[in-house]
C-alpha cells in the first residue's frame, strides 16, 4: 500500500505488475474490516493504516487479538475464562479455559426475525424458497426439544446423510443447542464411504434423506438409507427427509416434519469453550478417514472473524457458496449467520442447466460468492453463452478456494462478473474449517497469486531446514495455535495420530502438507500437496503450475499431473493424464500444443515424460484430485493399499490407474537389452 501524509492508505496503482484489480480508497473506508480496524484505535488506541499491519499485531499479541474478535463481535460467555490460553504447545493448547458458551446460540442472535436466513434452491427447480431467521429459531427450537425428549443430550453423537438442504442446517444447529456432537456425510457417498466415517462415532441419531438431484436426474438413496441402519447399530432414532419421493408408508423412523412442526423451547446448553461442537472427516484416502473435533469456542472465534472481516458480510446481506455436506465449506457458510447475514442453499450440479450456479447466484441476489477453482474452470470452458444475460452486478467478491485458480480464471471472473468484483483465492482446510491465507479489502488481485496471510494466523514457507524462506518454495507451517485447531481427533486419546499427521517433521510446529511460496509483497501461492509434489533434476514443480496452464488450453477438459521415480533404472517420470473436452481426442498434434504451452509458459523442465488419455480424473468424494494415490500406485504400492475405494467418487476410474501403473512398472522394470 502507498502511505499519505495522514498515515492512510491508497490501493496501489493499476499499472503495478501483475496487480488485475485493486479497491478504492472509499471501497476500502466503508469496508467491514476498516469498521473493525477503527474500532480497535477506539477501544485500544492501536492505529493500524492497513490489513498488513493488523497482521503483524496480530500475530506478535494473540492473546489481545483473539480477545479483541470476542469482544468486538458481542460473543457473551455465560462464565468467563480464567485466561486466553494455556502454555501448552501445539496441539495441546486450550483456549480461554473455564469459560462457557453455545456456538448454535451466537449464530442465531444477529439476524430479525423477518430477515432472510436461509435461500432454499435445488437443481430442476431454481425458484428460492426463503426461511427467515423466526422461522429458522422456531424450527431449532423444535428440533432440539425432540432431542431432549428422547434422552439426547450432552456428548451424545448427532450424524446425518444429508444435501446441502435447509435440513441439514436446522439439524447442526439444534444438535449443538443441546450440546450433542454433530456430523454429516453427502449422501453422494455410498454405503461404505458413510458407515466408515459415522460408525467411529457410535452415533446415537441418525437423520436421512431418501435421495438428491444431480445432473438432471433423481438418485435414489433409499437403499444405502436402509443399509445404514443396520450398520449403524448403536442409532435408537432414526429420522427421515422425504425430499425427492412421496411420503414413505408404514415406517419405524420419525418424519422431518413431525419434528420441526411441533412446539418447542429455544434453550442453549452452556458447555466448555473446547466441547466438542462437530466432527469433520478427512479423505480417507490412504486409510480410514480421520475424524477432526472443533470446539464451540474455537469455531465461534474463527467463523466471525472469517465471516466478518474477509467476506465482510452484513445484515441483509447473502453469501452463496457452492459445496456439499461432505465439504469444510459447508461448515465454513454457516458462519455468515453469525452476522445476521442469509445463505443460499443449492442442492444440485453445478452446470445442469448451463450455467446453473451462476444463474442461481444472479437469481438470489448473492453479495459474496465461494466455490472450488475447479467449478470456475469448467464454467470458463462450456458455460460463457449461458451466462450472457445474467445480471451479477451484486456481487462483490468471489472467493475460491480447494485448489489454485489459473490465471486465465481471473481474467475469465472478471470479464463475466464485472469490473469492481474482488476475486479472493483462499486456502485453508477441512483440518482448521477455515482458511489460513486468503485476500483483504486492502489488498489488490494478483492473477495467480493469493492475497494474503490471515491476522491470527502466524505461517510461513519453510525450507527443509527449518528456516522461513521467503520467494521460495517451502512447507507451509504454523507456528502458533489457532482456536480453531482441532481439539482433538476422534479415537486417538494419546494424540499419537494427531502428532503423527501434523507434527511429526517439527514438534510443536503444525506442518500442513502445502507446497507453498510467500512472496517479498505479501502474496502467496499454494503450489499444491507436499507429498504429491513433483522432483525433477532436484527442482521441486508445483502441481498447480501446470494446471495454471493446461485448464487454459481448450482441448483439455481435466488433467492430473504425476512424477515417480522409477527405481529400477534410477530415473524420474513425469506424466500427465488428459482428458479431453468434447468433441476433442487427445491426439499427437494435442500432446505438440501441450507441450510447447508448458515449455515457454513455465520451463523446459515442466515438459512431460508422456502425455496419457486417460478416462477421466480420480477425485475424492469432496472433489479433489487424487495425485497421492495414483502416485503410489506408479511406485508399485497394491490398489488396497495406495488408496481407500469407499473415499473416491469412481472407483472404475482409479482401477484403471491400477492397470495403467502396473503395465507402466512393467515396461520400467524390463532389463536393458545388451550392448
Amino acid at each position: 500500500m502507498n502511505e499519505r501524509p495522514d498515515g492512510s492508505t491508497e490501493p496501489p496503482p493499476m499499472h503495478e505488475a501483475g496487480v488485475l484489480w485493486a479497491p478504492s480508497a472509499e471501497r476500502i473506508e466503508r469496508s467491514a474490516l476498516r469498521a473493525y480496524l477503527d474500532w480497535l484505535e477506539r477501544r485500544e488506541s492501536l492505529r493500524f493504516a492497513d490489513h498488513d499491519a493488523l497482521r503483524d499485531w496480530s500475530v506478535a499479541d494473540l492473546d489481545r487479538f483473539w480477545t479483541s474478535i470476542a469482544e468486538y463481535f458481542g460473543v457473551e460467555f455465560s462464565t468467563g475464562p480464567t485466561r486466553i490460553r494455556t502454555a501448552d504447545p501445539m496441539p495441546f493448547t486450550r483456549w480461554f479455559p473455564g469459560a462457557t458458551l453455545n456456538w448454535a446460540q451466537r449464530v442465531l442472535s444477529r439476524g430479525a426475525g423477518d430477515d432472510v436466513a436461509l435461500v432454499c434452491v435445488h437443481e430442476g427447480d431454481q425458484t428460492p424458497h426463503e426461511i427467515g431467521f423466526a422461522e429458522l429459531r422456531h424450527s431449532v427450537g423444535a428440533f432440539s426439544t425432540w432431542l431432549r425428549r428422547q434422552g439426547v443430550g450432552v456428548g451424545d453423537r448427532v450424524v446425518a446423510y444429508l444435501p446441502n438442504t435447509e435440513h441439514a442446517v436446522i439439524a447442526a444447529l439444534a444438535s449443538a443447542a443441546v450440546g450433542a456432537v454433530w456430523s454429516c456425510c453427502s449422501p453422494d457417498f455410498g454405503t461404505d464411504g458413510t458407515v466408515g466415517r459415522l460408525a467411529q462415532l457410535e452415533p446415537t441419531v441418525l437423520i436421512a434423506v431418501d435421495g438428491y438431484h444431480w445432473n438432471g436426474r433423481v438418485v435414489d438413496r433409499r437403499d444405502v438409507v436402509a443399509q445404514l441402519r443396520i450398520d449403524l447399530p448403536t442409532v435408537r432414532h432414526v429420522i427421515t427427509v422425504p425430499y425427492v419421493f412421496p411420503a414413505p408408508g408404514a415406517d419405524t423412523a420419525v418424519r422431518w416434519d413431525d419434528v420441526v412442526n411441533e412446539p418447542g423451547e429455544l434453550t442453549f446448553e452452556q458447555v466448555e469453550f473446547s466441547h466438542p461442537l462437530w466432527v469433520l472427516f478427512t479423505s480417507g484416502t490412504t486409510g480410514s478417514p480421520k475424524g477432526l473435533v472443533h470446539g464451540h469456542g474455537g469455531i465461534t472465534l474463527e467463523s466471525l472473524k472469517w465471516s466478518g472481516l474477509y467476506c465482510g458480510v452484513r445484515p441483509g446481506e447473502r453469501m452463496f457458496t457452492y459445496t456439499s455436506t461432505g465439504w469444510a465449506l459447508w461448515n465454513m457458510q454457516l458462519g455468515a449467520l453469525t452476522q445476521g447475514a442469509g445463505i443460499v442453499l443449492y442442492e444440485g450440479s453445478p452446470s445442469n442447466p448451463a450455467g446453473a450456479v451462476w444463474q442461481v447466484a444472479a437469481r438470489t441476489r448473492a453479495d459474496v460468492m465461494l466455490l472450488g477453482a475447479a467449478v470456475v474452470t469448467a464454467s470458463m470452458h462450456s458455460e460463457a453463452a449461458a451466462l450472457h444475460d445474467l445480471d451479477l452486478s451484486r456481487i462483490r467478491q468471489v472467493m475460491v478456494s480447494g485448489s489454485a485458480l489459473g490465471a486465465e480464471g481471473y481474467h475469465w471472473l472478471m470479464r463475466t462478473i464485472g469490473p469492481e468484483v474482488r476475486i479472493d483465492s483462499t486456502s485453508g482446510g477441512t483440518d482448521i474449517a477455515g482458511s489460513f491465507v486468503g485476500s483483504n479489502e486492502y489488498s489488490p488481485v494478483r492473477v495467480g497469486r493469493i492475497g494474503g496471510r490471515l491476522a491470527g494466523v502466524d505461517c510461513a514457507a519453510w525450507d527443509d531446514n527449518g528456516a522461513s524462506v521467503v520467494g521460495e518454495v517451502g512447507e507451509l507451517v504454523v507456528t502458533a495455535p489457532m482456536p480453531s485447531m482441532p481439539v482433538h481427533l476422534w479415537n486417538d486419546p494419546d494424540a499419537a495420530r494427531y502428532l503423527d499427521t501434523y507434527f511429526d517433521m517439527w514438534p510443536g510446529v503444525w506442518r500442513h502438507g502445502d507446497w507453498t511460496t510467500v512472496h517479498s509483497d505479501g502474496s502467496v501461492e499454494i503450489h499444491g500437496r507436499s507429498d504429491a509434489t513433483l522432483n525433477r533434476h532436484g527442482v521441486r514443480l508445483g502441481s498447480s503450475d501446470f494446471y495454471d496452464v493446461l485448464d487454459g488450453i481448450a482441448a483439455v477438459s481435466e488433467s492430473l499431473v504425476v512424477g515417480v521415480d522409477t527405481a529400477a533404472d534410477g530415473g524420474y517420470w513425469l506424466g500427465i493424464f488428459v482428458v479431453p473436452a468434447t468433441g476433442f481426442d487427445v491426439t499427437d498434434t494435442l500432446r505438440h500444443q501441450i507441450a510447447d504451452t508448458l515449455r515457454e509458459r513455465l520451463s523446459p523442465r515442466h515438459v512431460p515424460d508422456e502425455i496419457v488419455a486417460a478416462p477421466a480424473i480420480p477425485h475424492t468424494l469432496n472433489g479433489k484430485k487424487l495425485e497421492v494415490p495414483v502416485k503410489k500406485l506408479l511406485a508399485g504400492r497394491s490398489l488396497e493399499q495406495a488408496i481407500n475405494l469407499a473415499s473416491v467418487d469412481d472407483p472404475d476410474v482409479v482401477r484403471w490407474y491400477a492397470r495403467f501403473a502396473s503395465e507402466r512398472r512393467a515396461v520400467w522394470n524390463r532389463p536393458a537389452a545388451p550392448r
